[in-house]
C-alpha cells in the first residue's frame, strides 16, 4: 500500500486554546506532537501460512537406508515443528572440528569484521544526527580587537575590544521532521544490525557446506582411488597373460586404457578438493595453503536425525534478511515523513547573551548584550520540486514495500525447498545404497569368473565402471543429506534469536536483535 501522510496527535491539544494560553504558544504545544508521514507498523506474517512450509502432506520422516555401508549417514530425519534451533546449530552434526573451525571463523573473517564495522559506523552517524536535531545548537565565541579611531573628530586614540558571546539555535520540530529523520536513520542501525547477522549465518553456513562439501571430496577420491588399485592390480595380472600368450595384446590395450581414465579423473577431484581447502582457509581469515586446518570426513560429521523446524509464522521475525528489509521499509516511511515535512512552515528559534568591554587609556566601559528571536520560513513557489521530492519518496516506499513482500516469498520458498530436498534426499540415498551394493557383489562374482575364464574381460571391465559410478553415486548422496540439512538450517534464520542476551562474546555475536 502507498503511504499514507497523516498528522497525528495534534487535535488534543486544540482545548488549549479556549484555555486563555497565548495564541503563539497554543499553536506551539498543539503542532510540537504532529508529525507527518506514515507510523511504521511491524509487518505480520503472511495469512493463511498454515501449520507447515510447501504443500499440503509433506511427510515429517524421511526414508531410512538400511545397510553396512550407510551407518549414521542412511538413519531416518524427523522434522519437529514448533522445535527451537540453538543459535549454535553446527553443533548438532557432533563434530568437534568443525566448531572449532567456525569459532576461528567468527573471529578472524574479514567480512564478518566489515559488516560490524558498518554497524558501529551507522550507530555512530545516528548519535550524531540525534545529537544535532534533538537539542540546542549552542556556541561560543570570544575576541579581542586594537582599534584606532578620531574621536569627536580630534583626537586620535587607540582603544581595545573584547567581546564574549554565546549563540544559541534551535529548529523548532513542528511537523516533525527532525524526528522522522532521526527514525530513519535509527531503522538505517536495525538494517546494518540485521545485516551482520545475516553475514554471520551466511559465514557459518558457507563453513558448514564447504566442510561437507570437502569431506565428500575425499571420499570419492579414496573410492576411485581402490578402483584404481583394482585396475592397476589387474593389469599386471593380465601383462603376464600376454607374456604367455594367453591372451591377445588388445586385451592390455583396453587395461590400460581404463586405468588412465581412471587416473583421468582423480585430476578434477584433486583439484576440487584443494579448491575447497582453500576456500575453508579463507573463511577463517588464513592464506590458502596455510596449515592448521582440520581435514573433514563423512564419517566425522553426524546426520541430526531430529529437524528443529519454527513455524511458518514466526518466519519472518527469524529470518535475517527479512529483517533487514523490513528496516529498510521503515527507514523509507520515515523519509516519506522528512520529505512532506519540508512543504510545512519552519520555525527556528534563535538567542544570544555576551559581554563587551572597551578599553581606552586607563578607562574601561563594558556592557552586557542579548537577543532573542524567531524566524518563520514557508515555501511559496519552488517549481513543484517539494512535491517531487515526496512522490518520490512516497515510491522508494512503495519499492521498499515490494522488495520486503519478495524477501518473504523467498524465505518461504527456500525453507519449503529444503524441506523437500531433505526428503528426496533419504530417498535418493536409500536407492543409491542399494545400487552400491547391487554393485558390488556384481564386480566381486563378474571378477572371481573372469580369475576362471567364465566371462569375458569387456564383462569385467563394465562391472568394474558400474561399481565405480554407484560408489561415487553413493558418495555424493551422503554428503547431499548433510549439505541440504546445513541449508535447512540456515534457511530459517539460524536461531540466532535463541543467542544468550548476556553473551559477552562480543567476536562471535553480532550482539543485537
Amino acid at each position: 500500500m502507498p503511504a499514507s501522510i497523516t498528522i497525528s496527535a495534534c487535535q488534543k491539544h486544540r482545548r488549549l486554546l479556549s484555555r486563555g494560553i497565548g495564541l503563539g504558544l497554543a499553536i506551539g504545544l498543539a503542532l510540537a506532537g504532529c508529525a507527518v508521514g506514515p507510523d511504521f507498523k511491524s509487518p505480520s506474517a503472511p495469512k493463511d501460512v498454515g501449520d507447515v512450509y510447501g504443500s499440503p502432506g509433506q511427510p515429517t520422516t524421511t526414508e531410512a537406508a538400511t545397510g553396512s555401508k550407510t551407518g549414521d549417514a542412511g538413519a531416518a530425519q524427523r522434522v519437529v515443528y514448533g522445535s527451537e534451533l540453538p543459535a549454535q546449530w553446527w553443533t548438532l552434526f557432533h563434530s568437534d572440528a568443525l566448531d572449532q573451525l567456525i569459532r576461528s571463523a567468527l573471529k578472524q573473517n574479514p567480512t564478518l569484521a566489515s559488516a560490524r564495522a558498518a554497524l558501529r559506523q551507522a550507530g555512530e552517524i545516528f548519535n550524531a544526527e540525534s545529537g544535532a536535531l534533538n537539542y540546542p545548537n549552542v556556541g561560543g565565541q570570544l575576541g579581542a580587537a586594537r582599534n584606532h579611531a578620531f574621536l569627536y573628530s580630534v583626537t586620535a586614540s587607540d582603544f581595545t575590544l573584547y567581546n564574549a558571546t554565546v549563540n544559541v539555535s534551535y529548529m523548532l520540530d513542528v511537523f516533525g521532521a527532525s524526528r522522522r529523520q532521526i527514525e530513519s536513520q535509527a531503522a538505517v542501525v536495525d538494517y546494518q544490525r540485521f545485516e551482520l547477522e545475516a553475514a554471520y549465518q551466511m559465514l557459518v553456513s558457507n563453513v558448514v557446506t564447504t566442510a561437507i562439501r570437502e569431506a565428500s571430496l575425499r571420499a570419492q577420491l579414496q573410492a576411485l582411488q581402490k578402483v584404481l588399485d583394482a585396475q592397476q592390480k589387474q593389469l599386471e595380472v593380465i601383462e603376464k597373460q600376454v607374456a604367455l600368450g594367453a591372451v591377445a595384446r588388445s586385451v592390455e590395450l583396453a587395461q590400460r586404457t581404463q586405468v588412465a581414465q581412471t587416473k583421468a579423473m582423480l585430476a578434477p577431484l584433486e583439484k576440487s578438493l584443494a579448491q575447497a581447502r582453500h576456500q575453508l582457509a579463507v573463511y577463517v581469515g588464513k592464506l590458502p595453503g596455510e596449515s592448521g586446518l582440520p581435514e573433514f570426513r563423512l564419517d566425522s560429521l553426524q546426520l541430526p536425525q531430529n529437524l528443529p523446524v519454527s513455524l511458518p509464522s514466526l518466519l519472518v521475525r527469524q529470518r535475517p534478511d527479512v529483517r533487514a528489509n523490513e528496516a529498510l521499509l521503515h527507514a523509507a516511511g520515515a523519509q516519506v515523513g522528512v520529505a512532506a515535512s519540508s512543504q510545512y512552515p519552519q520555525i527556528n528559534l534563535t538567542g544570544s547573551i555576551g559581554v563587551t568591554q572597551i578599553q581606552l587609556g586607563g578607562l574601561s566601559a563594558s556592557s552586557a548584550l542579548w537577543n532573542l528571536g524567531a524566524g518563520l520560513t514557508q515555501p511559496i513557489f519552488n517549481g513543484g520540486a517539494l512535491s517531487a521530492k515526496r512522490r518520490a519518496a512516497e515510491a522508494a516506499y512503495e519499492q521498499a514495500e515490494a522488495q520486503y513482500r519478495w524477501t518473504v516469498l523467498t524465505a518461504f520458498q527456500d525453507v519449503a525447498d529444503n524441506l523437500r530436498a531433505i526428503d528426496a534426499d533419504a530417498v535418493i540415498l536409500k536407492a543409491q545404497a542399494n545400487a552400491e551394493s547391487l554393485a558390488r557383489e556384481s564386480l566381486e562374482i563378474t571378477n572371481n569368473q573372469y580369475e576362471l575364464g567364465g566371462v569375458s574381460y569387456l564383462s569385467l571391465l563394465d562391472a568394474e565402471r558400474g561399481y565405480q559410478q554407484a560408489r561415487v553415486n553413493f558418495v555424493a548422496a551422503q554428503a547431499a543429506r548433510l549439505t541440504d540439512t546445513a541449508a535447512l538450517f540456515a534457511s530459517l534464520g539460524g536461531g540466532w534469536w535463541n543467542r544468550p542476551k548476556d553473551d559477552t562474546n562480543t567476536d562471535e555475536s553480532p550482539g543485537g536483535s
